[in-house]
């Protein structure tokens, strides 16, 4: 059965991986000895799933749904914050719409920031 492509989407902050506008989510794989299922390859680089990444299973009307539950070093927990998130949304949009400088040096940065501060 052939496996129906659909446009990449983000779910629970999880980038899923693609070398084009669409991804096949859906393939196949067999119940081994003791439970064991091999996540197939394209799945588990699309999701970024890494050997020992713990993943957590729900039965759903759908069938059975598996999240990866990656973890995040705490000192790293800022980053993934709601506020941070919006600042990075809003400079990804300000790069889009070519807003903003690129200084090539930090002495080009220093004086454009030192200008800022004098205003």
């Amino acid at each position: 059965m052939a496996a129906k492509c659909s446009t990449v989407v983000l779910h629970f902050g999880l980038a899923l991986k693609s070398d084009s506008a669409t991804f096949c989510p859906m393939a196949a794989a067999r119940l081994r000895a003791k439970g064991q299922v091999t996540i197939p390859t394209g799945i588990r680089e699309a999701a970024r799933l890494e050997e020992g990444d713990p993943i957590e299973f729900e039965i759903t009307a759908d069938g059975i749904l598996m999240r990866p539950q990656k973890t995040i070093d705490a000192t790293q927990t800022w980053f993934w914050t709601r506020e941070w998130q919006a600042g990075e949304r809003e400079a990804d949009e300000e790069l889009a719409r070519g807003d903003g400088n690129v200084y090539k040096d930090k002495e080009s940065f220093q004086t454009a920031l030192d200008a800022v501060r004098e205003e």
